[in-house]
């Protein structure tokens, strides 16, 4: 809810002379209650209104030692290109996949969610398209969204301008936690595909497409079979069902989330000391956005690899005997994935994650 003004009584006509508007703020929170409300799970009390949102704790007395895992992020430049593209209600999928993707690698459930956007001017209909991707995205991930804000920032954003950030907690038990502690030698990383860029490098993408190429968003691409803009809007998948269950079902010992930084500083942060990785680029791929922002921009490899995705979103370190049965079941989520390389005790062949081989056609 957007904060309507320091006094205890709030005039809507001064206020709206500052730029504020509470009466859309209101007409905000109306068009956006009902998709709040698909986004709850039994533990949820109360809904939207309240000054925190509440989640009942006793359902983590079923745990023996239950830890609490919370994760924050946002979204990043994307926001841009749903700006100039006036889509607003899939941005939601990628707040709610940075977040919640990045709490499932421990093995934590996510329980609830909360979210924040700053605009410049709250356009209700706008606030209400993001808040039904953010809904949407919790019932993907199977978490709550219990409570948000909603702040108009003139002079400090433009009219159109908004950001969107958010918050997660989860929970997992002691004895279930993945990390780095549980890796052996010889654990198999399975890759899983991503839905193309997910949420990071945008900086660079907009950069090379947008601005060094002049391209629009409504251009046609033959490579993406559709324009620019919708290829770039393509939402962030989300792991965190299908990962809950491979943990469930398999001896996966970690799973790293990849993100800024790309495929290989990510999973070197779920490596103990003395393993490496080698990756082999031949087993997979890239969606043609990686391709083509390598051509057109001329980025070399190293940078693309340490900035995007490149094709694999999420990974795990599994026991070599349980590999077939975590790609089947990865594959009754609708993801796709494959043995991408292994864990090694060190080689020193001179960095602890190393990508190897080629991607075929590149």
């Amino acid at each position: 809810m957007t904060e309507p003004t320091d006094s205890a009584q709030p005039q809507e006509g001064a206020y709206a002379a500052a730029g504020v508007s509470i009466e859309a703020a209101d007409r905000a929170i109306d068009l956006m209650k009902g998709w709040v409300e698909k986004a709850r799970r039994p533990e949820m009390i109360g809904g939207l209104g309240g000054f925190a949102g509440l989640f009942d704790a006793s359902a983590l007395t079923r745990y023996e030692r239950p830890l609490l895992a919370t994760s924050t992020d946002g979204v990043g430049t994307k926001v841009a290109i749903a700006q100039l593209m006036d889509v607003h209600d899939s941005i939601g999928f990628d707040l709610v996949g940075m977040v919640v993707d990045d709490l499932v690698v421990c093995g934590a459930e996510p329980l609830f969610m909360t979210d924040y956007i700053a605009c410049g001017r709250v356009v209700p209909e706008r606030i209400a398209a993001i808040v039904k991707g953010i809904a949407e995205a919790c019932v993907v991930a199977g978490c709550a969204l219990i409570g948000g804000e909603t702040a108009e920032h003139p002079g400090l954003l433009d009219p159109d301008d908004y950001d969107v950030a958010g918050a997660t907690t989860g929970v997992v038990e002691a004895s279930r936690l993945l990390g780095p502690g549980r890796v052996r030698p010889g654990d198999v990383v399975i890759a899983m595909e991503a839905s193309g860029l997910h949420s990071n490098g945008y900086s660079l993408v907009r950069h090379v497409l947008l601005e060094k190429a002049g391209w629009t968003v409504d251009r046609q691409v033959d490579d993406f079979g559709r324009t620019l803009g919708e290829e770039l809007l393509e939402p962030t998948r989300i792991y965190a069902k299908a990962c809950l269950d491979l943990a469930a079902r398999t001896e996966t010992h970690a799973m790293s989330h990849v993100t800024g930084g790309g495929l290989a500083a990510n999973l070197e942060r779920v490596l103990p000391e003395e393993l490496s990785v080698r990756i082999d680029r031949s087993t997979w791929t890239p969606q043609p956005v990686f391709d083509v922002v390598r051509r057109v921009g001329d980025v070399s490899q190293a940078d693309l690899e340490a900035t995007l995705n490149c094709g694999v979103g999420m990974v795990a370190l599994t026991a070599p005997e349980d590999v077939d049965t975590a790609i089947a079941v990865l594959a009754g989520h609708g993801v796709r994935a494959w043995v991408a390389g292994e864990t090694r005790a060190d080689d020193a062949h001179g960095g602890r994650v190393v990508l190897e081989g080629q991607h075929p056609g590149w």
